[in-house]
């Protein structure tokens, strides 16, 4: 077993906190995607808002927490409940790849309204409404990985857009 050094990069840290804006911390943990604005602060960091994808059960997402329309959605939301205009992205250790999640929840709370200065990044709109989830569940070989929403993924991209338009509601 190789041993992952998940140590603070403090040149890295350095580097955002000389920028004088919040930062967007995005993780992933075995069940879902956390999101937060967090502003550094001498006696410690502060969280000014945050978002777990759990949170989108209430908005009726049926589906996985921790895949890409889910951390679209919860930085939708994130987006949505932060009062932050503008933010940069921190990352932590996580490797940037392509289709990687957190590119989705940057772009949901960037459509939410919130600047995130960061490089380009580019997702696909495939992913995006979960295709390429139900072709996997189509496959028919994945056991009972799905049976807790069935025939429900057939229909993805439509629950996808009614919790967006539930979550493009709040506060209002």
């Amino acid at each position: 077993m190789v041993k992952v050094n998940r140590r603070t990069n403090y040149r890295a840290r350095l580097g955002m906190l000389k920028s004088k804006l919040p930062r967007l911390v995005v993780r992933k943990t075995n069940s879902m995607i956390i999101g937060q604005i967090v502003e550094y602060e001498k006696s410690g960091d502060k969280t000014l808002s945050a978002v777990y994808s759990k949170e989108l059960r209430a908005y009726g997402w049926n589906f996985g927490l921790k895949n890409s329309p889910a951390a679209y959605l919860a930085g939708f939301l994130l987006g949505k409940k932060s009062s932050a205009k503008e933010a940069i992205l921190d990352k932590g250790s996580s490797t940037l790849k392509k289709d990687s999640f957190i590119y989705y929840f940057m772009k949901g709370a960037s459509d939410a309204g919130i600047d995130v200065h960061t490089k380009e990044f580019d997702i696909t709109e495939d992913r995006l409404f979960g295709k390429h989830i139900m072709e996997y569940a189509s496959k028919g070989t994945t056991g009972n990985q799905f049976s807790s929403v069935g025939k429900a993924i057939n229909n993805m991209k439509d629950e996808f857009d009614t919790v967006l338009k539930k979550l493009n509601e709040y506060g209002k």
